[in-house]
C-alpha cells in the first residue's frame, strides 16, 4: 500500500498499515493546525494515547512565570504504535471522539 503525503515533513512510518481508517498515513484523516511535541504518559486505551508537555504561564501580579502542564488525548495510529515514554509529535485533524482531536504523525524518540 502507497504512503500518503501528509504536507509536513516528517519520518514516514516503517510498519504495515493495518485497518485504521483514522491513519494520516494510509487512511482518509487529513492534518491541519496546530502542532505539539509531548511525551506520552498513557496507553491504556486503544489507539488512544495521552501525551502531556510543559509550558510556561504568566503571572502578572508577580512578575514571574509558572510551569504548567496540559495533557491532551491523541490518536495512536497502528502504523506508529507510540509506547508509553516516547517523545512524539502530535498534529490537529478532524475531532475523531469526544475527546480526541490530534493524531501523533511521528515518534521522535
Amino acid at each position: 500500500m502507497k504512503i500518503k503525503n501528509i504536507g509536513v515533513k516528517v519520518t514516514l512510518p516503517q510498519s504495515s498499515p493495518g485497518k485504521d481508517k483514522h491513519d494520516p498515513f494510509f487512511g482518509n484523516l487529513r492534518v491541519r493546525g496546530r502542532t505539539f511535541i509531548g511525551k506520552v504518559v498513557s496507553t491504556k486505551s486503544t489507539r488512544t494515547a495521552k501525551i502531556e508537555f510543559s509550558r510556561l504561564f504568566h503571572l502578572k501580579k508577580y512578575e514571574r512565570f509558572e510551569k504548567r502542564r496540559t495533557r491532551i488525548m491523541v490518536h495512536n495510529p497502528d502504523s506508529i504504535k507510540a509506547e508509553e515514554g516516547d517523545i512524539v509529535r502530535v498534529m490537529e485533524c478532524r475531532p475523531i471522539s469526544k475527546t480526541k482531536n490530534f493524531v501523533i504523525i511521528e515518534k521522535i524518540k
